[in-house]
């Protein structure tokens, strides 16, 4: 069972962004520009290296509860290329949500280190974590997590509005994200007038409203039937050809095989890590 917290279901973030951005399909403004290794600065004639959008090293993770610890990880490495397609599978207990909360930022690795664009969460304080979650990272969850009695065109608006965007504008972007995932129809609709597939598309426009590069997905398709499934998933593999980072958890195997690369968890390892189809290579 996954452990996202409440806090963070809806939206993502209590701060105001201080870095306005234009609308969406390729509009958002991203953080403030860092270094990339190889990129600006690099000595002459040294080739550019592309940096993995998520680098684990060695990460453990272990709960004490009280007489005996639990240990949710142990010692994972893996780093995640920009534009992969990425399916994490496992049974319950086998670490799989404990990771996703840690590549998430809502929870910090017991040991370990954990980059994000080449940078160490670790240094950011509660309001810098929540920031990202809003700027950097769109989450969609297996029970949609709309907010009931709300219109759809709200709900998809909810994150720019804590970010502080203008009505008008996050209006804009709100219906260009429905109207990407095929729902532009139903933006004034509450989401008990929508199927399960329907409110989950919604959830998806809502992740990707603010432009964001890293898509995660906990158990997307959990509840849903098999042409909502293929729906969803078509979606997600249209947004990694647009070139953003995608990594769902799922313990269908038909789901996974619909991602580039399978990664299976057991007692926190990794068990295997499975490459299906190149990262650059279009899904179909």
């Amino acid at each position: 069972m996954s452990r996202w917290r409440g806090s963070d279901r809806a939206a993502a973030t209590t701060r105001r962004d201080r870095h306005p951005r234009p609308g969406v399909r390729g509009a958002a403004a991203a953080a403030p520009a860092r270094p990339a290794p190889g990129g600006a600065g690099a000595p002459a004639g040294r080739p550019r290296q592309r940096r993995p959008v998520l680098s684990v090293e060695g990460v453990t993770k272990s709960y004490d509860m009280g007489d005996f610890t639990v240990r949710a990880l142990r010692g994972i490495t893996l780093q995640v290329e920009r534009g992969d397609f990425v399916a994490i599978m496992g049974s319950s207990g086998s670490g799989k949500s404990t990771l996703m909360n840690i590549l998430g930022c809502l929870d910090i690795p017991t040991r370990g280190r954990y980059l994000l664009d080449g940078i160490d969460v670790s240094s950011y304080g509660d309001d810098d974590l929540a920031d990202i979650r809003n700027r950097r990272i769109g989450f969609v969850f297996q029970s949609f997590n709309l907010v009931p009695r709300t219109r759809t065109i709200a709900n998809v608006e909810l994150p720019l509005a804590y970010a502080g965007m203008a009505r008008a504008a996050r209006r804009r972007r709100a219906l260009a994200a429905l109207a990407s995932v095929g729902m532009g129809n139903r933006a004034e609709h509450l989401p008990s007038e929508l199927s399960g597939g329907q409110q989950q598309r919604v959830a998806v426009a809502r992740a990707i409203v603010t432009n964001p590069p890293l898509i995660l997905a906990d158990e997307p398709t959990g509840n849903l039937d098999s042409r909502s499934t293929d729906d969803v998933l078509r979606i997600f593999a249209d947004l990694n050809a647009e070139g953003r980072t995608v990594v769902l958890i799922t313990h269908e195997d038909e789901v996974a095989q619909r991602a580039k690369r399978v990664i299976r968890l057991t007692d926190g390892r990794i068990m295997e890590d499975r490459r299906v189809v190149p990262v650059r290579e279009r899904l179909t």
